[in-house]
This record gives C-alpha cells, sequence and structure tokens, in this order.
C-alpha cells in the first residue's frame, strides 16, 4: 500500500481517483443529476445577468465614474466571472465528468476556486472601504483611481494563483489515501487550508460591519437626541438595514459551504460531505446575485439607468454629467446638514434660502 501511495498517477484516468476517494461518479444520468443541473443553469444566468446590467450601468452612466463605483464594478465582474465558470462547471459534471482528462478537471474546479475566491476578495475591499467612508467625513471614498486598479489588479492576482495552486502541484495524485472526497484530486490539506481561509476573512468582515453597526446605531442616538429631522433617521437605519443584509446573505450563503469543505479536509463521514456537497455550492453561487441586488439595486440612480438600459435608451445618462445624486455621505455630513439653517425667512414667511439636491441627504442604502 506504502508503494501505492507514494506513486504519483499522473496517467491515470477521472474515474480511478473517484472510486479511489470514494465518490460515485455516474455513466448514466439520473434524477438527481437533473435537479442540480438544472438549479445550477437558472442561478448561473441570473447572476450573469444581473452582474452584467450592473456593469453595464456603471459603464454608461457617468455619474458612477468615482473609485468606488469601479470597485463595485470589479465585485459585479468576479461575480459575471462566476456565473461562466459555474456554467462551464454544469456541462462537465455527472456523466460528463468521467470523461475529462486531469487537466480539464483541474481546468474546470481552478475557474470555480479563481471565481469564489475573487468574488469574497471584493466583498472584504469593500466591507475595509465602506468602514474607512462612514468613519470619516468626506463625499466620496478617499481612495484614487490608481489605488482602487492596484487593487483589482491584486484581487485577480491572488484569485487567479489560488486557482492555479492544486494543479501545479498540491493535489494528491502522488498521495492517494489524502485524497478529499468532495474533489478526488484535491489534498485535504489545501480543502482545510481554503475553507480556513475564507473562514478568516468571513470573520475580518464580520469585525468590520459590527463595528460600523455599533458605530452608526451610536450615531442614530445622538441625533435622535438633538434633531428631529425624519431623513436622518432614515438614513441611519437604511444603513444599519443594508449591513445587516449583508452581513446575513453572506452567513447563509457561504457557511454552509465552507463547513462541508472544512469537514472534507478532516476527513469526517463521507456519506455526508457527499449528501450537502452540491446543494451547498450552488447555494454559495447565489451569493454572486445577492452581491448586486445588495449594492446596487438599492441604489435609485443605479436602478434608474437599469431601466434606461433594459428600455435600450442609452443617450439620457451622457446628457447628466453631474456626480450621481446617490452619494456615499457619510454619518458626519448627515450631522453637517442637520446644523445648516433651514430657512432664513422674510416677514411674510418665504424662505431665502432654497434646499438644492445637494442639500437632499442620500446614501446607496437607500430604497424606495
Amino acid at each position: 500500500m506504502g508503494n501505492i501511495t507514494d506513486t504519483c498517477h499522473d496517467n491515470e484516468k477521472i474515474d480511478f481517483f473517484y472510486n479511489n476517494s470514494g465518490k460515485p461518479i455516474n455513466t448514466e444520468w439520473n434524477k438527481r443529476d437533473y435537479v442540480i443541473v438544472t438549479l445550477g443553469m437558472i442561478v448561473c444566468f441570473i447572476v450573469i445577468f444581473s452582474n452584467f446590467l450592473v456593469i453595464a450601468a456603471i459603464f454608461k452612466n457617468r455619474r458612477f465614474h468615482f473609485p468606488i463605483y469601479y470597485l463595485l464594478g470589479n465585485m459585479a465582474l468576479a461575480d459575471l466571472f462566476a456565473g461562466f465558470a459555474y456554467l462551464h462547471m454544469m456541462f462537465h459534471t455527472g456523466p460528463w465528468t468521467i470523461k475529462l482528462s486531469l487537466s480539464q478537471w483541474f481546468t474546470r474546479q481552478g475557474l470555480i476556486n479563481t471565481s469564489l475566491t475573487a468574488s469574497v476578495l471584493n466583498l472584504l475591499f469593500v466591507a475595509v472601504e465602506r468602514h474607512q467612508t462612514i468613519f470619516n467625513v468626506q463625499l466620496h471614498s478617499s481612495m484614487s483611481t490608481r489605488r482602487v486598479f492596484i487593487i483589482v489588479l491584486l484581487i485577480w492576482l491572488v484569485a487567479i494563483i489560488m486557482g492555479l495552486v492544486p494543479q501545479m502541484g498540491w493535489n494528491c495524485t502522488c498521495h492517494l489515501s489524502e485524497c478529499s472526497t468532495m474533489a478526488p484530486l484535491y489534498h485535504r490539506s489545501f480543502l482545510i487550508f481554503w475553507a480556513v481561509l475564507n473562514l478568516i476573512t468571513f470573520s475580518i468582515m464580520l469585525a468590520v460591519y459590527t463595528r460600523i453597526f455599533l458605530y452608526v446605531r451610536h450615531k442614530g442616538r445622538q441625533m435622535s437626541q438633538h434633531t428631529s429631522t425624519t431623513r436622518q433617521r432614515e438614513t441611519m437605519m437604511n444603513l444599519m438595514k443594508t449591513v445587516s443584509m449583508i452581513l446575513g446573505c453572506f452567513v447563509v450563503c457561504w457557511t454552509p459551504a465552507l463547513v462541508v469543505l472544512l469537514l472534507d479536509g478532516l476527513n469526517y463521514d463521507k456519506s455526508l460531505v457527499l449528501g450537502l456537497e452540491k446543494y451547498c455550492l450552488v447555494l454559495a453561487e447565489c451569493n454572486s446575485f445577492v452581491n448586486p441586488i445588495i449594492y446596487c439595486f438599492r441604489d435609485q440612480d443605479m436602478r434608474r439607468t437599469f431601466k434606461e438600459i433594459l428600455c435600450c435608451n442609452w443617450s439620457q445618462s451622457h446628457k447628466n454629467r453631474g456626480f450621481s445624486e446617490v452619494k456615499f455621505h457619510t454619518v458626519e455630513q448627515e450631522n453637517g446638514k442637520s446644523r445648516i439653517p433651514k430657512a432664513i425667512e422674510r416677514s411674510n414667511g418665504t424662505p431665502l434660502i432654497h434646499a438644492s439636491s445637494e442639500d437632499i441627504p442620500a446614501s446607496p442604502e437607500r430604497s424606495d
């Protein structure tokens, strides 16, 4: 057995590794395969459509040509890539798996790893940017365009490396006893590493958003004591709701898949891992179309641009070259607005100071 374990099996076929790991590989389609592939394709098309719409809106509307929107656009690009990667997987899974070469199998899994890693990293950097913006008095993020592009390149560099690592050697083709169950060519230690890395990323996001939540709640109480402006309270509440949605969706979509990956890496019950595998991966992929809904669909200007795109109106947004009316305001800005005189009235009650468009508080978290 020691000789078999220490011998490399790069020339073996896929079914050799699946049989070694105890993962069944179907040669004919069954009901479960149809359900998984159909559900997966539906999710893929939703992911592709929603994220393409976000990218098109950012490209179309000059009001979105700011660093933070570039970062959100890159997040949409990562999720768009995830949609295509997962769609590719749907056409190379089930009974099609047995026909794959080792290189094709590593490519299939590598695309998924790359896309999902890029999506998670984008979520992390957006969380950091949100933290920086809320805790600093500024209209838009202080992040320069150059810095955003460096971050974008870093995200994709790390994502590509994560996708290539197993194919470059961190696999079990020479250590059959260490092959995982979910991914029969992956080394168990790689699954543990990938799951723990994402859980650490989740923990950082949780800490960042928790701090934002506590800060916003504290400021909301202060504002309720010193002002009765309804719009300011709404801004606070909408921000807290958005933070809760981000945390909740991320936990719901990612935790099951990460836990199952970790259990597989720790060589837990194979039947449990195999029973939950595909459903957990589809659920994790759902996070790729939840992101545009949370970050962009709640933006009024973004929604209006979506309508223009869907109605094939490509000229309206280019006529308005001003700032987006949905700005990334901070809590301090909202407090500052409350100190601006609402109106200096004449004796007849006519205001001398009229509210301009910039005096209207708004945030990307506000919904209709």
